[in-house]
């Protein structure tokens, strides 16, 4: 997969058969603690360890929106993503983050 800017911490993932662009931004971060009621990294490192299909739908949408997908991010739980897509592209998101 190529076009992600690894400086800024974006990764791509192929999500319903199309590459996508994912970036933990700082908004991204807010928006995902606030959904899942975590307060700090510890707080949201433990949450994300148990997420359910709901909390994968919006951890991923937050990710996509910090990536520019704002499009896919508003029709994310209609539309046809992979559970194991969508898992493995939020540990890649979180993975280049570092």
């Amino acid at each position: 997969m190529s076009g992600a800017n690894g400086i800024r911490g974006e990764a791509r993932a192929v999500l319903a058969g199309v590459e996508r662009t994912l970036c933990l931004t700082l908004g991204a971060l807010a928006e995902i603690e606030s959904a899942l009621g975590t307060n700090g990294f510890a707080e949201l490192a433990q949450r994300m360890r148990s997420l359910s299909a709901r909390d994968l739908v919006v951890v991923l949408a937050a990710l996509l929106r910090g990536g520019g997908e704002s499009e896919l991010a508003d029709r994310l739980g209609r539309s046809a993503v992979d559970p194991k897509e969508a898992a493995e592209a939020v540990a890649r998101a979180f993975s280049a983050a570092k």
